[in-house]
């Protein structure tokens, strides 16, 4: 009997490899002098709508990519583990398993397998935890809002699992590699670790919260999506922009539940004031344009309507890396989360329903999305509002921010019989004008569909 998560086990024939496990076994064997026993995978995913919503609470629509974090792994008796990469841009780096330390201030590659590492370790209370070497290759873009970073945490919790020989459910896994990532100072909500476990190929998928659960996603035949890397890299740990906003819609939720007689100390996100008020997504538009103000709130002036000190705030709601952040727009980021949460239910409708103008509705829903990202969340920039224009400007039904923002990815929504004369404008107006794009070209412009979650791969 296959044990929880590991009916996703992959059984390979061990004389005929596929060509990239092949090449990572024998770069592993000239690395550490012996064979990898086992491999593991986990995809990046794209997120179709559902910006910044999953930490408030709300149902996102994302589906898993091609392009993956490879991991090889031989489990070995000394307590150590020895990490190395097939780029040569990341450094090798070994540490005890008893003793993980995650710099918060250097997001560096190997902090983010330590994540996963730790996650399961403290999950299982594991006192004695095996040893490994391993040797990762990653195929997505760095920084580019398709969610390496989450989907090298999934890996290495993955990994972690099956060398010390414990089993989890895909759900369990997605939950603890949420929880594990915030090791580094991320504040984020699950989509990402949710996806990279979940995803089943040919579907995207509604992922819901608070219980975490997937609902198959059809998308409609007659378009593809295509991902364009703005080429700006933006890291979610190693600035504050996220964790900005993420601190904007707690502090949105304490002054909405403390408006409406709520126990405002315990309700930590928008979508828990609206299961507790009964009201709809509608409903709690009108009740942000009542309540909140355009104009950014001081942190005095938040301490005054919550009836606490500067202190409090800091200490009780505050995180780290926002403590010295002196005004927060609170009206626009809760005007984006429950318009967009909207938006997401009405995509997946149309996407169940398919009408016969379903790929006219869900680029309309898509551009609606960006709109509010760029100017309610402002979590876009002048490379991304770019890459939006060319887009739309060359055939695509809708277009939008794809990831956390600031750079990183659009995604694109492109009718079939227009995809080959769409990649080739779109490389034409922003790729070949400019020397760094250029160089990065091959790897920045894709069609793509929906791919399977995470994997484990053993040698038969």
């Amino acid at each position: 009997k296959i044990p929880a998560f590991y009916s996703n086990i992959v059984l390979l024939n061990i004389s005929n490899l596929p060509f990239r496990l092949q090449k990572l076994k024998e770069m592993f064997i000239s690395k550490f002098g012996s064979a990898p026993k086992f491999y593991v995978r986990a995809p990046g995913r794209v997120n179709l709508i559902g910006e910044h919503i999953d930490y408030c609470g709300y149902a996102v629509l994302p589906m898993a990519i091609e392009q993956d974090i490879l991991i090889a792994v031989e489990p070995v008796k000394t307590q150590v583990v020895q990490l190395a990469n097939t780029n040569s841009l990341y450094l090798d780096f070994s540490t005890s398993v008893n003793n993980i330390q995650i710099n918060k201030t250097k997001p560096q590659w190997h902090n983010y397998f330590l994540c996963g590492l730790k996650g399961i370790q403290e999950h299982f209370g594991l006192n004695n935890p095996t040893g490994m070497n391993c040797l990762l290759d990653g195929t997505i873009p760095p920084s580019s809002g398709l969610s390496s970073s989450s989907a090298l945490v999934c890996c290495a919790g993955l990994v972690t699992l099956r060398a010390n020989g414990k089993t989890l459910s895909k759900v369990e896994l997605a939950e603890i590699c949420t929880k594990s990532e915030r090791y580094i100072g991320t504040e984020g909500g699950g989509m990402d670790q949710s996806i990279s476990f979940l995803a089943e190929e040919g579907a995207a998928k509604l992922i819901e919260f608070s219980p975490l659960r997937a609902t198959d996603v059809r998308l409609p035949t007659g378009a593809v999506f295509v991902i364009a890397n703005s080429c700006v890299e933006m890291n979610k740990a190693a600035t504050s922009h996220y964790n900005i906003r993420v601190m904007e819609c707690r502090l949105a939720t304490k002054l909405l539940s403390k408006s409406k007689g709520l126990d405002w100390e315990k309700t930590l996100r928008l979508h828990d004031v609206q299961t507790k008020l009964g009201v709809s997504l509608e409903e709690m538009l009108t009740i942000v344009e009542e309540v909140l103000h355009p104009e950014p709130y001081s942190t005095e002036e938040i301490c005054k309507c919550l009836g606490i000190s500067l202190e409090e705030l800091r200490s009780q709601i505050l995180s780290q890396n926002t403590q010295d952040v002196s005004t927060f727009k609170l009206y626009q980021r809760a005007k984006h989360v429950y318009s967009e949460a909207a938006r997401v239910l009405e995509f997946k409708k149309i996407c169940n329903e398919a009408p016969a103008n379903a790929i006219q509705l869900l680029g309309e829903l898509m551009n609606q999305s960006y709109i509010s990202c760029r100017e309610m969340y402002e979590c876009s920039c002048p490379e991304l509002d770019r890459l939006v224009d060319i887009c739309l400007q060359f055939g695509a039904i809708g277009s939008r921010l794809t990831g956390a923002g600031w750079g990183g990815c659009t995604v694109s929504m492109v009718p079939t019989d227009k995809l080959n004369t769409f990649l080739k404008n779109v490389k034409e107006a922003y790729y070949q004008t400019n020397i760094q794009r250029l160089a990065l070209e091959n790897n920045s412009l894709f069609a793509t569909k929906p791919g399977r979650g995470a994997l484990v791969f053993v040698e038969a």
